[in-house]
């Protein structure tokens, strides 16, 4: 970790056994230009470790009977067009959908972020896909943003607030956020920065840092430990829905990698990336042996998934090949 250590943007990392803590500390700083030092606490914007979020509320308004993970999404949003018909929520699950990434629809010039919404209606606008909905896998941000309204008709509430009442409250993510600037805020809030030469620029957010379901989660190693505990212990999720989260659903364009509903699985883990502009986040989890690492960043470079494998490696745990 030394790369983070001083005046530089900085990293927090956890490692867990059996939801405890064996190792925590945080490097650098997470605000540069007020100097201050990251810590325990310190909310990063977790980019796409939020999909896990955004599977585990369709989970869990799977369990409540408000919806299916076969229902066809344009049972909820039925202003898509006649291209999402025959995609299931299953496939925004497992990226396996087709649908086109809204990020390639903005239009050129735009300076206002993107919500949800806006992800919607640029999808509404395009009546065509990669290909036939399930016949392959394709990484796909417009799928979780499409969750994530689902989510919200369903549950009769907005998305942030539907993350609030059902996962970050009753897990004690006391200061865990679905973030829109200007709209909420985040306590202990790291800011993003790229490397530019020698230095390093403030480049905290981007066109569509405003898009929740997708990647908008601020969370600490401190909260996310509480996350870890529960995928543990069953609190939150029932064990059927705990499966198929992590049962490998399809394969990717890794062939060691497969993935779940916001997991992907390599061997003997369950893990999930995180990268957006400023920010480079990791949690990799090896459930047999209840061992977990994160790492949070608040800087473009490295990639951390290296960085968490090395520190397991140093409890003696390693990936192993899947069973045949």
């Amino acid at each position: 970790m030394q790369a983070y250590q001083g005046a530089v943007p900085g990293a927090s990392i956890a490692v867990l056994n059996d939801a405890m803590p064996v190792y925590r500390r945080a490097y650098g700083m997470s605000d540069l230009e007020l100097g201050v030092a990251a810590t325990d606490a310190t909310n990063y914007r977790l980019a796409s470790l939020t999909k896990q979020f955004t599977a585990a509320a369709i989970l869990l308004l799977a369990e409540d009977g408000r919806l299916s993970i076969e229902d066809g999404v344009r049972e909820w949003l039925p202003s898509l067009p006649a291209a999402a018909e025959g995609v299931t929520l299953r496939h925004l699950l497992t990226h396996t959908s087709g649908l086109l990434d809204y990020e390639d629809l903005i239009p050129e010039g735009r300076t206002v972020q993107l919500h949800d919404a806006d992800a919607l209606e640029l999808l509404e606008s395009e009546n065509r896909g990669y290909f036939a909905p399930g016949t392959s896998y394709r990484y796909s941000n417009s799928g979780y943003a499409l969750l994530a309204l689902a989510a919200a008709r369903a549950a009769k509430m907005d998305f942030a607030a539907l993350l609030r009442a059902r996962i970050f409250t009753p897990l004690g993510m006391q200061r865990t956020v679905a973030h829109e600037e200007g709209v909420s805020s985040v306590a202990h809030r790291a800011y993003g920065y790229s490397r530019r030469g020698h230095s390093w620029v403030r480049t905290d957010q981007s066109l569509t840092s405003a898009v929740l379901g997708d990647g908008g989660i601020y969370s600490s190693i401190e909260d996310l430990e509480k996350w870890d505990a529960a995928l543990n212990d069953g609190r939150l999720l029932r064990a059927e829905s705990l499966r198929l989260a992590f049962a490998p659903a399809t394969p990717t364009d890794d062939p060691g990698v497969r993935y779940g509903f916001g997991w992907r699985i390599s061997g003997n883990t369950v893990w999930h990336s995180g990268e957006t502009l400023g920010f480079r986040n990791v949690i990799v989890r090896f459930p047999e042996r209840r061992f977990t690492v994160i790492v949070l960043t608040n800087r473009d470079e490295p990639e951390p998934y290296p960085t968490a494998l090395a520190i397991a490696r140093v409890f003696g745990q390693r990936i192993t090949p899947p069973r045949p």
